[in-house]
Formats: C-alpha cells, structure tokens, sequence
C-alpha cells in the first residue's frame, strides 16, 4: 500500500513538470480588459452642471499593458450632450472605441447625430475630440435638414452639431414643400 501511494506522489510530480520552450511559446503581453461593465451609463460635467451623459449596454476598460488606456463600447452605446440643462444633440453608434488621456472619442458603425433643431447626419466614422468639443470625419457623410439632404465627404462640427462645414459636398437634394 505505501508502494502505491508513494508511485502515485511521484507521478504527480513528474506530470506537472513543464518544459522552458513550452512556457516561453506562451503568448505575451495578451490584451485583455482589467474591467468588463454591463449597462454602463457615465456623466460627465463641469461646474456641478450635466454636460454629457454616455450610456452603453457594454463596455470593456483596458488599462494594462498598452500606451493610452481606453474603453471599448462593443455593442453600440448613446451619447446625450447637453447645454443649460437642456439636451443640445445626441450621438449614437454601434461601436466606440474612447481614449482616456486624448480625450478623443471614435465612433463607428450606424453613427447618427441628431441636433436640438432635428438636424441628423448619418456616416459610418466619427470622432469626438471632448477637449476640443468638436466632432469630425473623413468618411461619407449624409445630413438632412427640414428642407434638404446633402450628401458629402468629410465633415467638421461643434459636438451640439449647430455649425458643421463639410470638406466636399457630393450632392444637394431639396425637400418638397407642401405649400
């Protein structure tokens, strides 16, 4: 019986051994989130007033092992900007990447922002500079308006989306009126 025992403790020992080239192939430096959150929602303001208000059903927080720790929204999120208490735009996306120390928000996918006046633009990319608090894209861009859709390439704007300039207009297209 002691026999038995001390073969079974010898072979235990011997099958946890591992070999230096298999521990060395193991991946290094694996990028993995140090925080997972489900229904996330962030303020953020300024002077005790409510500036912005982001929420997300998911999102993951990277702060190890890379040069600019951020956040990964991976199933979309919605942003509210507000200006004297009063919702000023909204910005939504199926997928936000948001860095820590620029300050700079991408959103990709579906983006829409709508402004206070009902104006939507519509892209596939686009960055939010929160210290510069304008937004901005190189990509397509569609925006309509009571009276008309235009549609472009590249675009900049303050974050309520009140005064945009885009860098190459495609086409206009003026809505009918119904006088």
């Amino acid at each position: 019986m002691p026999f038995i025992l001390l073969s079974a403790v010898c072979a235990l020992f011997v099958s946890c051994t591992n070999d230096l080239k298999d521990v060395m192939a193991l991946p290094k430096n694996e990028l993995s989130p140090s925080q997972i959150g489900d229904t996330v929602t962030m303020i953020y303001t300024d002077s005790s007033q409510l500036k912005v208000m982001l929420k997300a059903n998911r999102m993951l927080v990277f702060e190890k092992n890379v040069s600019e720790p951020f956040k990964i929204l991976p199933n979309g999120f919605f942003v509210t900007f507000f200006e004297d208490d009063k919702i000023s735009a909204t910005l939504k996306a199926n997928y936000g990447v948001q860095y820590d120390v620029s300050k700079k928000m991408e959103a990709k996918y579906a983006v829409e922002v709508v402004n206070r006046d009902g104006t939507k633009l519509e892209t596939e990319k686009l960055i939010w500079n929160e210290l510069t608090k304008k937004i901005y894209t190189n990509a397509f861009v569609k925006i309509t308006t009571e009276t008309e859709i235009i549609t472009g390439v590249g675009m900049e704007s303050n974050q309520d989306f009140t005064k945009y300039q885009l860098k190459k207009i495609v086409a206009t297209l003026q809505l009918k009126d119904d006088e």
